[in-house]
């Protein structure tokens, strides 16, 4: 089968296309035939080696990613977090699945979905697809979705708070929106001019223009602030808030957070009935994969990049 691999860290060329061993599943394991999977922010910081914390932050920590993702390259060489796709084989003991459902699932930092089969256990981050989703609109859902209702969830937003959400049009931000609407908040979305319809679509009751305004001076408290990015600096955030406001920040949540099955399943529901939609940006062939990391490291991006996993080459 088809893989793609990351032998060493750098720029998008280090990833290549090879042929490896189609994986047999363990007796607790279900094998997946997958058909879309994603390019996020997560996937290039791995290949870059570059945290993404800031200039600072980064010159000390790059060295302890060396120790836990690997010292001249990823440890797994086979990266991507997400996935959806079919089951076409189940071992022994699995009881939860059959051959032939349609699943999507997070492999977390175990990776390994930029592949046309994967084996998971059945107990693992997986569930049945939501049934008015396409692979390509699920996929994106079992990680970035779930880190947004993670993190927004820790929050309790009550009916009627005010919530901001900086890095409104990216992957987590999309979603962010239309789970604080879901809980009730009236969502303020921080974003770039272009994408400003974007966020209105998903709900957003009012939106700042970062390139125009600065959210911070405009007077208002929030409730809640969600940095999606990873970007507000600390001393903007606090004039910001009121008095019992939470910050959160998805770089510094997202090492803490354990993902559950469960929350996959609340995901599923809320996208069956109209609550949650994946918004793609582009879409790429696991073929074109080198150009799908070009493009997700301009740091551009409207929601999701998708990779479709052809099995007929």
């Amino acid at each position: 089968m088809k893989a793609v691999i990351c032998t060493k860290y750098g720029p998008p060329e280090v990833l290549q296309i090879i042929e490896v061993e189609k994986p047999i599943p363990k007796p607790n394991e279900v094998l997946i035939k997958i058909l879309a999977t994603t390019t996020h922010i997560g996937d290039t910081k791995i290949r870059r080696l570059e945290p993404g914390l800031g200039p600072v932050a980064d010159f000390f920590f790059k060295p302890l990613m060396r120790v836990i993702v690997g010292f001249t390259g990823p440890r797994k060489k086979i990266l991507g977090m997400e996935l959806s796709g079919e089951i076409e084989r189940i071992g022994k003991d699995v009881t939860l699945f059959k051959v032939g459902d349609p699943v999507f699932a997070s492999t977390e930092f175990r990776f390994g979905t930029y592949v046309q089969y994967c084996s998971l256990p059945e107990n693992g981050i997986l569930a049945v697809k939501p049934v008015n989703m396409t692979h390509e609109e699920a996929a994106p859902v079992s990680n970035g979705g779930i880190t947004a209702l993670i993190h927004l969830r820790k929050a309790n937003i009550r009916e009627g708070q005010k919530v901001l959400i900086y890095g409104a049009s990216g992957s987590v931000g999309t979603y962010a929106i239309q789970i604080a609407k879901y809980f009730g908040a009236e969502v303020t979305a921080v974003c770039s001019t272009s994408n400003l319809e974007l966020v209105k679509s998903l709900g957003a009751d009012k939106v700042i223009d970062y390139t125009k305004d600065d959210f911070t001076k405009n007077g208002v408290t929030y409730d809640v602030i969600y940095d999606a990015v990873g970007k507000i600096e600390t001393s903007k955030r606090k004039k910001s808030l009121s008095d019992q406001g939470q910050y959160l920040n998805v770089l510094a949540m997202s090492g803490n957070i354990k993902l559950k099955v469960e929350d996959l399943y609340a995901l599923k529901e809320l996208c069956e009935v109209g609550k949650i939609r994946t918004v793609i940006d582009r879409r790429y062939p696991l073929e074109k994969i080198v150009e799908a990391h070009r493009y997700v490291d301009k740091g551009h991006k409207k929601g999701n990049v998708v990779i479709t996993v052809d099995h007929n080459c």
